[in-house]
């Protein structure tokens, strides 16, 4: 588990960034936060699942040299994989680090890829909270104290109240579109003409792992096809967790 700093301290500092900053939005927070100390110590997560191209657009354009942290599940679509390459190129994104879980851990673990039907949380941990949280431990060593993620009120209940900027897991946590609705997602894509992914038009609005996605309903929440029927609705790596020990 990556260390976590001293979390009065962050919330401070993202209170104090709040109050500088915390009426813009989009490129222009970005380019703030990164001309007042940001600059070198910031890095972004991507699924480069649906609504992942409006926000890597916006983070290429305002810093390339950003890294962008792309994890590989193991178990994601092969369209989601392709489309990661496409875009790492279209956009000329110039830092993009793909983390991947443990072999020997999967082995042990899940031996018939099926603890997804099983135990949906403790997958989850071993693809994805842990082969981040060891990415984050390696950043932080390298001074890296910002996290940029493309988090949005619109998408879940759970992400009703969400702030532009706010301290959590050890990071200043930016979310630079927060507050953009799924119509201004749709609107950039196409004002810029920004490739989708190509899942979305068969109506996987929310993208992950392909075994826990399915299709959603006319009208229905964008994340409502994730986990469905399993009573989950976050991997783990945005939320606080509690999961059973690895064995």
């Amino acid at each position: 588990m990556f260390q976590t700093p001293d979390f009065t301290s962050i919330e401070a500092e993202a209170a104090r960034l709040r109050g500088l900053f915390g009426h813009l939005e989009g490129a222009p927070l970005l380019e703030a936060l990164l001309e007042n100390g940001l600059a070198g110590k910031i890095m972004m997560t991507s699924s480069f699942g649906a609504e992942a191209i409006a926000l890597l657009d916006l983070v290429a354009q305002v810093d390339s040299t950003i890294p962008v942290i792309f994890l590989d599940t193991r178990r994601l679509f092969g369209e989601t994989l392709r489309y990661q390459r496409d875009i790492t190129e279209l956009l000329g994104l110039e830092d993009v680090r793909i983390i991947r879980p443990d072999s020997g851990q999967l082995e042990r673990i899940d031996p018939d890829d099926m603890l997804f039907a099983s135990d949906p949380d403790k997958c989850c941990e071993i693809r994805k909270v842990k082969p981040l949280d060891n990415a984050l431990t390696e950043l932080q060593k390298a001074g890296f104290t910002a996290w940029i993620t493309g988090r949005k009120r619109f998408q879940a209940n759970t992400r009703g109240a969400l702030e532009t900027i706010e301290a959590s897991d050890g990071f200043l946590k930016i979310n630079p579109l927060a507050h953009w609705t799924d119509d201004d997602v749709k609107t950039i894509v196409l004002e810029k003409n920004l490739p989708p992914h190509p899942l979305v038009a068969d109506g996987f609005l929310s993208i992950g792992c392909m075994p826990c996605t399915e299709r959603v309903a006319a009208g229905g929440d964008a994340r409502s096809g994730r986990w469905a029927g399993k009573g989950k609705t976050e991997c783990g790596i945005h939320v606080s967790r509690t999961i059973s020990p690895l064995n």
